[in-house]
């Protein structure tokens, strides 16, 4: 998908990798950019100043995705692009991590991707053309140590992306997920010496690999490319990365 004349939609877009995204497709001639977020001060203020539409919404309720798509199609028209990308980090692996924490992050980083995929899918197969893009992350194709609510739900972020696009490919649908390691916003990483990231890289860099993946039409959208590499080595023998990761995690907890 070339973003040139398009109308995308993107949550979590107050700042950092939602804020860019937005910025990056209105540098390749997006017609409108729709951002959300939870906090409608801060959204209005990113939106007014980079030049796009901005509303408050929280994405773990689903009537509000359902507003939210319908004030862009009555403003802007069709959507074409929904970047599903509101997200939050989580310290906690098992038993330290409380009920609410799981049930929360399961809401925030699978439900909304739900919500978003009911709330815009039926314009799209109406029309036979759409792009889904959920921000996931590389913790739900590998791990992330620190975390065990963050890491079970971006993996199923990516399985959910996974069945949209098996699903809805013969309606036209196209789906990627983006799966970042550490990124310089709000989210990123505390340290890099427990192997959470290869490095930190800015939004801005983050958002023309998300441009070139769309164009591509690529699924996996992987904005540090070593992620790809562990992934194959993850796939050719599990038990062998498994370990690997249990020293990694026992350096951890050593350093």
């Amino acid at each position: 998908m070339e973003m040139k004349n398009r109308v995308a939609v993107i949550t979590g877009g107050s700042g950092g990798i939602g804020r860019a995204m937005a910025k990056a497709f209105l540098d390749e001639g997006a017609r409108s950019v729709v951002l959300a977020d939870l906090d409608k001060a801060a959204v209005q203020a990113a939106a007014s100043e980079i030049g796009c539409d901005g509303v408050a919404c929280d994405v773990i309720d689903e009537q509000q995705i359902v507003d939210l798509v319908e004030h862009t199609q009555n403003r802007h028209g069709p959507i074409d692009l929904f970047c599903s990308n509101a997200g939050a980090s989580v310290e906690g692996v098992l038993t330290d991590a409380a009920n609410e924490i799981w049930q929360k992050q399961w809401e925030l980083h699978v439900m909304s991707h739900l919500y978003a995929a009911r709330a815009v899918l039926p314009s799209m197969i109406a029309r036979n053309e759409g792009y889904l893009l959920n921000t996931a992350s590389a913790a739900g194709l590998l791990a992330a140590i620190g975390s065990g609510p963050y890491t079970v739900t971006k993996a199923a972020a990516v399985k959910l992306a996974e069945f949209l696009s098996i699903t809805h490919a013969d309606d036209g649908i196209k789906v990627s997920v983006l799966c970042p390691q550490g990124v310089n916003t709000a989210m990123a990483p505390r340290s890099l010496g427990n192997g959470q990231t290869d490095g930190i890289i800015e939004a801005d860099q983050l958002a023309q690999v998300v441009v070139e993946a769309l164009r591509e039409e690529r699924f996996h959208v992987l904005p540090h490319p070593e992620v790809e590499t562990y992934v194959r080595r993850k796939g050719d023998d599990i038990d062998r990365w498994l370990s690997g990761m249990r020293r990694l995690r026992q350096r951890s907890l050593e350093g």
